[in-house]
């Protein structure tokens, strides 16, 4: 099978501002990919080119084997999406929503749609026009996921929702790719989520994609070094990848990419030191990665 989600060289931007640049990637069946950018880095016009809301100024976009502007009917169907504004027809109520949306989903799974509706406590009698934020973000979801996508794509969709909440959403998205295959790509600021659920991870930056690939090899690639030697050290620092540091006489305290534990102990001879390695955490990692 192709990729579901195929990206190659893809350039983005508005008047004379570059917004994407240069970007290529790929999603399989499985992945659990976590999104991360600052305000302003393209997140959301990456996410809609994807979905063919516009149309790439370079390079291509494929879905299902198929340029993103031009899917049909049937593969629009294999995709779920969740804005940050949602769309909810406010005339309605969410059982009047969801039943009219069931009918044109060959895949509707009612039975899951009903136990979401359940724990989440949505007000199904109740007009959208007067749910909550929290209520309505919760419909949305819950729209998005019934219909069993092959493709699901949420940008920011905790944002109004309660820790509870958050993690009743976080492992359903956990069953979703372990069990339909879908993939799934995920934006949100709140890392500590993306942290439990994703396989991946996106890291948009300076219209770039600066990482792309596994969790776990993003976390073992950026370590703090906790620095300790018996004569003052160079300042700056002169080391391959560095991301940040901050030097005080004989101790310091650096950041790097790319690290690897077999250079350890040449490190240590180098400077005539001691070296702690500290691991981090996807949230510290993405501050490192932006402050340098």
């Amino acid at each position: 099978m192709p990729d579901i989600i195929e990206i190659t060289n893809l350039n983005r931007g508005y008047k004379d501002k570059t917004v994407l640049q240069n970007i290529t990637a790929n999603a399989k069946q499985g992945d659990v990919i976590a999104l991360l950018g600052k305000n302003g880095t393209g997140k959301t016009t990456l996410l809609e080119t994807l979905l063919g809301f516009a149309v790439p100024e370079e390079g291509e976009v494929k879905l299902f084997g198929t340029p993103s502007t031009e899917i049909d009917a049937r593969e629009k169907q294999q995709i779920g999406f969740v804005p940050q504004q949602d769309e909810l027809l406010e005339q309605l109520s969410p059982s009047e929503h969801l039943e009219l949306f069931g009918r044109f989903q060959p895949n509707w799974d009612q039975t899951l749609c009903d136990r979401l509706c359940l724990d989440w406590e949505i007000p199904m009698a109740r007009r959208i026009s007067k749910l909550s934020v929290g209520q309505r973000q919760k419909l949305a979801i819950i729209l998005a996921l019934c219909h069993k996508p092959q493709l699901l794509i949420l940008d920011e969709p905790v944002a109004s929702l309660d820790p509870i909440a958050r993690r009743q959403f976080l492992t359903e998205l956990v069953n979703i790719a372990a069990d339909q295959q879908s993939a799934i790509i995920f934006s949100s600021h709140i890392v500590t989520d993306m942290e439990r659920v994703a396989s991946k991870v996106w890291l948009l930056k300076d219209q770039q994609l600066t990482w792309q690939g596994e969790l776990d090899d993003l976390k073992e690639s950026v370590v703090r070094l906790h620095i300790s030697s018996s004569q003052l050290l160079p300042n700056p620092l002169s080391l391959p990848d560095l991301l940040r540091q901050q030097v005080q006489g004989k101790v310091a305290t650096v950041t790097v990419q790319n690290w690897q534990d077999a250079k350890l102990a040449l490190l240590e001879q180098q400077l005539q030191a001691q070296i702690q390695v500290e691991r981090l955490n996807l949230e510290d990692i993405f501050l490192e990665m932006h402050q340098c």
